[in-house]
């Protein structure tokens, strides 16, 4: 046989799997190339290849290269050839063209036309017979490649893509192509671990392709014994009797290797994907060598029969914004059942976006860059040993605080010193437990950032049952978060211990430096309320949904005294919260009670704080935007009159619902004049802020009489941060 110039295409980016996969086909140097892999061999090496390739896309045998200056010169180079040594004149043909910096054509369709024009009328010609036109499965399938000013006319002896082996339903849309999963099997190294009996699992499996592929690549199954048309099958120089030895080669070699076919597993979540992937087996004659059933990725786990080897997947890629939290789940969910069951095994799989394959939480080697149809993406090859095993870096506070959290419930390495802050933990126990019964004080701080490696505040809830609601002191971006993140489990496994309750009774936030609008966010929706008492009152807290629990600790003094100077006053809540302090005066004996936020939600929570409360006066909850109601005409024109004023703004407000920007040191005196105009002639306004650097110019309110009565309002529990917040008493100054 003659030896022919041939050329087989691959997906991008696979050029070098293409080259190493026709050396192992005997074929000597192949020359990758962009877009494919040039070769020299005889029609049976051609053959071989069209059958055994599993990553190739198409293989070309090259009738002649000519330059290409004008739409002419295409033409006349097509018609070079003797066109009936490959086709009769009664045949069909298709033609497949495309270009690549051609001045002379850059319309495809204009090209193919053209290279058809130029079979077709050198036949006529000839016969006075014209070939006929069959794009789905003609006699010869032409190809033309513009490159320049230089084209290549091949035969395209493949006659439709490779990939397409044969199995596959062609209605269901495969989110794999069967030569790109054939080339991750490759690159992870999975016929050897099959020639050593491994086991090979696809926990995601889809419809079923990398099962397929790894089937018959284990089985030495050829992937192109399953089709029916080639594109040399009807063209004249087709030499049935060597197509007929090769098939028949195969079919021998695949009887013996399925004989020694592995364990091979997949699992979907999905029942109709489980179905499709058991038809596309079918389909291949497979059915009873691969085995899939409907299990969760977090169930997923081999048998212990089965012989550690290679996890294939091709996971979800969370493309649109709306997947991307659960697609992030699912690899963290993926990661821990990789590292809880598959200890000694290989992993391969394609990912889009390279962030998610540290969801993992698993290092991997090097990755290679693929691409599946358009989109770039990457093959992560990991070993799934402890070594390899690290805590991905939080997204955000939630996902922070539930990994934490689950690194506490196991074993905590000794060298985080989690031993000295039980210890500190047990000393301050000691001492506040004595000043909390003497005062009648069930929640409180008992821990306060004491040492600078446990950077947390730790407050005690005692109702029904004992609570702790733990809050970290974000660390700076000089410690190792790794490190940080043990020193905090240490402490949340350490806490129920000294404190001899539930691990569930423990809660943990991560509070970073506020923004605006935090107090205001969810975090959760439980929907889970606890009594506790303080100062005869009943309080709601909630530990679960918001960064605070709906009620500040350290404003306790403050609010036992209101209630003790509420009776016989009207009592007005600005910026209310939880309206806690309102519940403290109208149990105190205030006559009325306003109470002020912008937010619904902690509206709603006031009044259910003050329903669980037995008052009398009445009371009005008002929502709205303290800073325009103060300015409203329902507040001023006619001014209500109150002898006792709360006034607890934030310190940097620009919510959606304020029209303006609130900034507390630049807005202050306004504020606190519009709301001591609203006091009675003997009334008190009690402001509190707690932006650590705020000054009061007390110059720029003559009218006010101002006592700082910060120190005071400090409780024995916060004595290691006097300056949580500052306080101030506000009275009118007579006018004579």
């Amino acid at each position: 046989m003659p030896t022919y110039s041939l050329f087989a295409t691959t997906p991008k980016a696979m050029e070098d799997i293409l080259a190493a996969e026709l050396q192992t086909l005997g074929i000597a140097q192949p020359k990758a190339t962009l877009a494919g892999v040039a070769f020299a061999g005889d029609l049976e090496t051609a053959y071989r290849v069209c059958l055994w390739s599993r990553t190739a896309n198409r293989v070309l045998l090259v009738l002649a290269t000519f330059p290409v200056k004008s739409q002419q010169d295409l033409y006349d180079g097509v018609q070079q050839i003797d066109w009936f040594t490959h086709i009769n004149p009664e045949d069909t043909l298709a033609v497949s063209f495309s270009a690549k910096n051609s001045e002379a054509i850059n319309n495809t369709h204009f090209g193919a036309l053209k290279v058809k024009d130029a079979i077709v009328d050198q036949m006529r010609s000839r016969f006075n017979v014209r070939p006929g036109v069959d794009t789905e499965q003609p006699n010869i399938r032409i190809n033309v490649y513009l490159q320049g000013e230089t084209a290549q006319l091949s035969l395209d002896l493949s006659g439709e893509s490779l990939h397409r082996r044969g199995y596959r339903d062609t209605t269901i849309k495969a989110p794999i192509k069967e030569n790109l999963a054939a080339a991750l099997l490759l690159r992870c190294g999975w016929p050897k671990l099959a020639a050593e009996h491994a086991t090979l699992l696809d926990p995601m499996c889809g419809s079923g392709t990398l099962l397929l592929e790894g089937a018959m690549m284990a089985a030495d199954y050829a992937p192109g014994l399953l089709r029916d048309y080639f594109g040399f099958t009807g063209w004249k120089q087709h030499d049935a009797a060597c197509w007929r030895k090769l098939r028949a080669e195969a079919e021998q070699r695949k009887t013996i290797g399925l004989a020694k076919l592995p364990v091979i597993v997949g699992f979907d979540q999905d029942r109709y994907t489980v179905n499709i992937a058991l038809k596309h087996i079918a389909n291949a004659g497979l059915a009873h060598k691969i085995h899939v059933e409907r299990r969760d990725i977090a169930d997923a786990a081999p048998a212990e029969s089965w012989q550690p080897g290679l996890v294939i997947c091709n996971p979800p890629y969370g493309e649109r914004l709306e997947d991307e939290e659960a697609v992030a789940e699912l690899y963290r969910k993926f990661g821990e059942t990789l590292k809880s069951h598959f200890l000694g095994w290989q992993v391969g799989m394609i990912i889009s976006n390279p962030e998610l394959g540290f969801r993992l939480g698993i290092r991997s080697q090097k990755p290679i860059t693929l691409f599946n149809g358009a989109l770039e993406c990457r093959l992560l090859r990991l070993n799934i040993n402890e070594a390899a095993f690290f805590v991905p870096k939080a997204r955000n506070p939630q996902e922070r605080v539930a990994q934490v959290i689950e690194t506490s419930s196991h074993a905590i390495p000794e060298d985080t010193g989690a031993d000295m802050f039980a210890n500190r933990l047990k000393k301050n126990l000691k001492k506040l437990s004595k000043w909390a019964q003497k005062n009648a004080v069930t929640c409180y701080r008992i821990y306060d950032a004491d040492l600078p490696e446990y950077a947390a505040a730790v407050d005690l809830y005692q109702g029904e049952q004992t609570w702790v609601n733990v809050q970290e002191y974000e660390p700076p971006k000089t410690v190792d978060r790794q490190k940080a993140d043990q020193r905090l489990a240490g402490l949340l496994a350490e806490l129920p211990k000294v404190l001899d309750i539930p691990r569930d009774n423990v809660f943990l936030k991560i509070r970073r430096k506020q923004r605006n609008t935090e107090q205001y966010e969810k975090f959760a929706d439980s929907g889970q309320f606890h009594r506790i008492t303080e100062g005869g009152c009943t309080l709601l807290v909630n530990f679960a949904d918001y960064l605070d629990t709906g009620l500040f600790l350290d404003h306790r003094p403050i609010r036992l005294r209101i209630q003790r100077e509420a009776k016989g006053k009207r009592f007005l809540n600005l910026f209310a919260y939880t309206g806690s302090a309102t519940v403290h005066a109208a149990v105190g004996g205030a006559i009325a009670t306003t109470t002020v936020d912008m937010s619904n939600t902690y509206i709603s929570w006031a009044k259910q704080n003050l329903a669980l409360n037995k008052t009398d006066g009445t009371h009005e909850f008002i929502q709205a935007d303290c800073l325009e109601w103060l300015a409203s005409e329902a507040a001023q024109a006619s001014p209500r009159q109150y002898g006792l004023i709360f006034l607890d703004p934030p310190t940097f407000s620009n919510s959606k619902r304020m029209d303006a920007v609130f900034d507390i040191q630049n807005d202050y005196v306004t504020l606190i004049r519009n709301a001591a105009a609203l006091l009675a002639a003997d009334g008190v306004l009690y402001f509190s802020t707690n932006f650590r650097r705020f000054k009061m110019d007390v110059a720029a309110l003559p009218e006010l009489a101002i006592d700082d009565i910060s120190a005071d309002t400090i409780p024995e529990d916060f004595a290691r941060q006097t300056k949580i917040h500052y306080c101030w008493r506000l009275v009118k100054l007579c006018v004579e």
